[in-house]
């Protein structure tokens, strides 16, 4: 592993298999794109580790992210969420959580999946960057300005241009892998 040269931020267990099978990769799965949606709005203010830490639990307790399902929950669930130590129990998040469910729900409706909608605003192709540090990696660019803004038009939150940015690199809208990784986004779509 010490031998494999891969982007700086991989330095642990699981951000390496993340690294190396996920981040970058297009995503055309709306329930992976659910999932991704909602994990990088609960890291906001967090790292991305603790957030891959607690990510299967997230699965167990967000009904392996079926937006339908999210988007039914109530007062009990939201209570049994924000006790439960295995996720960020915080308040908005959760609640973020089902109103974007909703959201997810009224645009696979209105356009037959999430998947078409979203990746309109890279024109249906990743974009590749050729970042040689991290330094070269933004937070936020045009067009995830674009894309939070609309998001927030339709009803989502949690949604801002950085989160937006951190989701397309997640789902292989963009591919920020370094120059010298030897990891292109060639994991598996999921």
């Amino acid at each position: 592993m010490s031998d494999v040269r891969r982007c700086d931020w991989a330095r642990n267990a699981l951000a390496v298999a993340y690294h190396d099978t996920e981040w970058g990769v297009p995503v055309h799965d709306d329930r992976l794109l659910f999932e991704f949606l909602i994990l990088e709005g609960a890291q906001a203010g967090l790292s991305w580790d603790t957030i891959l830490a607690k990510r299967e639990r997230y699965r167990e307790v967000f009904d392996g992210f079926d937006p339908a399902l999210v988007a039914r929950y109530d007062e009990k669930k939201k209570a049994a969420l924000l006790a439960d130590a295995g996720i960020v129990r915080n308040r908005l998040k959760i609640d973020s959580a089902i109103r974007n469910a909703r959201a997810f729900l009224d645009v696979q409706e209105e356009r037959g999946s999430f998947d078409a909608y979203i990746w309109e605003f890279v024109n249906g192709e990743p974009i590749i960057n050729h970042p040689r540090t991290l330094k070269d990696v933004p937070a936020k660019t045009d067009i995830s300005d674009t894309m939070s803004k609309a998001l927030k038009k339709r009803g989502f939150n949690f949604v801002g241009s950085t989160i937006c940015y951190a989701f397309m690199q997640a789902t292989g809208m963009v591919n920020d892998h370094l120059v010298e990784c030897e990891f292109k986004g060639s994991g598996v779509d999921g």
